[in-house]
């Protein structure tokens, strides 16, 4: 299967086209740039389907990721892959940003379960604990740092992520979470067929929200 996985949810605007059958990265494109993913995903779409030597049109599945992470970049990359998988006439699934981590680490240290924190900020982490096999203990969830802690205290498997520092004692978590795009394809291929369209996945509420004390009551004109 030929699949095309998107990343918009951090600092990186990816791209890649994946062989699910022969396990082969075709074409990738990764770019570092903080903002302004609107603006660059379809350039890198491009260029990953021109290193992959193949139009759109061959690509089977799209895989985007969906959280947790920016709010305006996760819902630029949904956007796109729900409106190419209905071009296309294909599906579109969702991949979290948890679970790819969590296979890229088990993929290089296979054998123990791992727990991934990310940095919410604010003295607040997003954590979930997966199986030996990438396969999810329980759901993702939005806690302080105090109670993931509490969650991780006694916990065996290896504790990666940008908020790992902070469980360990740190002031600060460390850089923005990376990681390969392939993986997300990787993680995409995997899921079986049926999936639920992909929705952004967001633990915490926006921080802009409307103002409803200063509203003006509606006058009727006669």
């Amino acid at each position: 299967m030929i699949v095309l996985s998107l990343d918009t949810s951090g600092v990186d605007c990816s791209a890649c086209v994946y062989d699910s059958a022969s396990d082969t990265v075709l074409g990738e494109i990764c770019e570092t740039i903080g903002k302004g993913h609107a603006e660059r995903l379809m350039a890198v779409i491009d260029g990953a389907l021109h290193q992959a030597h193949l139009p759109l049109q061959k690509v089977e599945r799209i895989a985007v990721t969906i959280g947790p992470g920016s709010f305006t970049g996760i819902r630029v990359g949904v956007a796109a892959a729900r409106g190419f998988a209905l071009s296309l006439g294909i599906e579109a699934v969702g991949v979290t940003t948890l679970e790819t981590l969590a296979l890229h680490h088990l993929l290089e240290n296979p054998g123990r379960p791992v727990a991934v924190g990310l940095d919410a900020k604010r003295g607040e982490t997003y954590l979930q604990i997966f199986a030996v096999d990438g396969s999810p203990l329980g759901e993702a969830v939005l806690l302080s740092l105090d109670d993931a802690k509490s969650v991780l205290s006694g916990f065996g498997g290896a504790i990666i992520g940008s908020a790992a520092p902070l469980f360990a004692g740190s002031e600060a978590g460390s850089r923005p979470d990376h990681f390969p795009i392939a993986t997300v394809a990787r993680v995409g291929a995997r899921k079986p067929a049926g999936q639920k369209k992909p929705a952004p996945l967001y633990l915490r509420g926006p921080d802009a929200r409307p103002q409803t004390g200063f509203a003006l009551a509606r006058q009727d004109v006669a």
